[in-house]
């Protein structure tokens, strides 16, 4: 049974880098052939895909954030992270992080974590 476990701060400052940990335990993040995403979903709104890093390491961003947004992992510690730079209070949201085999919203995500709110304010 793989899990995986988010982890950060939830509150966070304008114009500051958001920074998260997805943990994943009961599986490698390096198994083929799958993909780790970020997604999050704002107030009273629907999903949104952050962006994902693939089993042997390569990254993929949503349009709309990739300037800001970096995925990376610890191959070593199993965990993924994220990172948005120069947030504002529309980032604010629950994080998740999800497993699939393929990237972007229209994949099938067999494996959740549970969220992590995230509050963007002064």
């Amino acid at each position: 049974q793989v899990q995986l476990q988010e982890s950060g701060p939830g509150l966070v400052k304008p114009s500051q880098t958001l920074s998260l940990t997805c943990t994943v335990s009961g599986g490698s993040i390096t198994t083929s052939y799958y993909y780790w995403s970020w997604i999050r979903q704002p107030p009273g709104k629907g999903l949104e895909w952050v962006g994902a890093i693939a089993y042997e390491g390569s990254d993929y961003y949503s349009p709309s954030l990739k300037s800001r947004t970096s995925i990376s992992r610890d191959t070593s510690k199993n965990q993924l992270s994220l990172q948005l730079s120069s947030v504002t209070p529309e980032d604010t949201a629950v994080y998740y992080c999800a497993r699939s085999e393929d990237y972007g919203l229209g994949s099938r995500y067999d494996y959740w974590g549970q969220g992590t709110q995230v509050t963007v304010s002064s």
